[in-house]
């Protein structure tokens, strides 16, 4: 086990989260489950954190109260293939939240995501800085990246 992981605070909702997040990353799962016990009576026997892993990435979600809410200021990165893992990923984790600019969204919960395009981030490394400039500028007009867009503003099209 990974000395360091992401711990993701949530009011009640961390199983539920958990259990999205998990059916949507491959590679994922659930590895421990603890409960609040006597201590919190208000909450005895509700989960309280879950130890998981989102395509071999370690996370711990806590179930600690409405104190806490998420922001943009942290984001899970997931870098896309193709358009297809791009448009299913979207699709579900924009569900209920928020499209945000740039391949940004905020799930249902809160969470802020950067549903990413490795084609885009190519472009970005080793790209020709024209190129690169013009593939950057359809990338800020968008709201969910579209690979085709993005590949035609680079090829000059």
């Amino acid at each position: 086990m990974s000395k360091i992981s992401t711990s993701l605070w949530f009011d009640t909702q961390a199983e539920e989260a958990v259990n999205f997040y998990t059916s949507l990353i491959p590679n994922s799962k659930i590895k421990t489950v603890t409960r609040y016990g006597d201590e919190n009576p208000d909450r005895s026997g509700q989960v309280m954190t879950i130890d998981f892993e989102l395509d071999g990435q370690q996370y711990n979600a806590l179930n600690g109260g409405p104190e806490f809410t998420f922001n943009e200021a942290a984001s899970i990165l997931v870098d896309c293939e193709s358009q297809e893992e791009i448009d299913r990923l979207w699709a579900a984790l924009s569900e209920g939240g928020e499209e945000g600019p740039c391949g940004w969204l905020k799930d249902k919960y809160g969470l802020s995501w950067q549903i990413n395009s490795t084609l885009l981030m190519d472009y970005i490394v080793n790209g020709e800085p024209e190129a690169k400039l013009r593939a950057v500028q359809a990338m800020y007009k968008m709201s969910k990246l579209d690979n085709a867009v993005l590949k035609a503003a680079y090829e000059g099209e």
